[in-house]
């Protein structure tokens, strides 16, 4: 479980100016995984924000599911910002997923995850 202060709670994870979250063009070969580093890259704030989402929620709960962080940061995007929708691929859920984990081992009991495509290590 996370050991967030109350400092950390009271941060507003939308704080940060974002202007719009942009759609990288991918190639019609990549893979999920070459979308979402490409994803990642240039929306880097996305794991940030949901990293700060998790924190807050590991700070009074055992678990949480990144599926519905990543609900809960596209209504509170779509609420704090005009014009279009927050555009995110359901598919980069279980990347996002391991991608905490990486960020926060101590998250490795707290945050569930199913195999996937996101544990294949790529091809070289």
């Amino acid at each position: 479980m996370s050991t967030a202060t109350a400092e950390q709670l009271e941060l507003d994870v939308f704080a940060e100016t974002w202007g719009a979250v942009i759609e990288p063009t991918y190639t019609s070969a990549a893979s999920w995984a070459e979308k979402f580093e490409q994803f990642h890259a240039t929306n880097p704030h996305v794991a940030r924000a949901l990293e700060a989402l998790a924190a807050q929620w590991l700070a009074y709960h055992q678990k949480v599911g990144v599926k519905a962080l990543v609900e809960v940061l596209r209504w509170e995007y779509g609420i704090r910002t005009r014009g279009d929708v927050m555009k995110l691929n359901n598919s980069f859920t279980a990347y996002y997923a391991r991608l905490l984990i990486d960020r926060h081992p101590e998250w490795v009991d707290a945050i569930d995850t199913r195999q996937s495509q996101a544990d294949r290590v790529p091809a070289d």
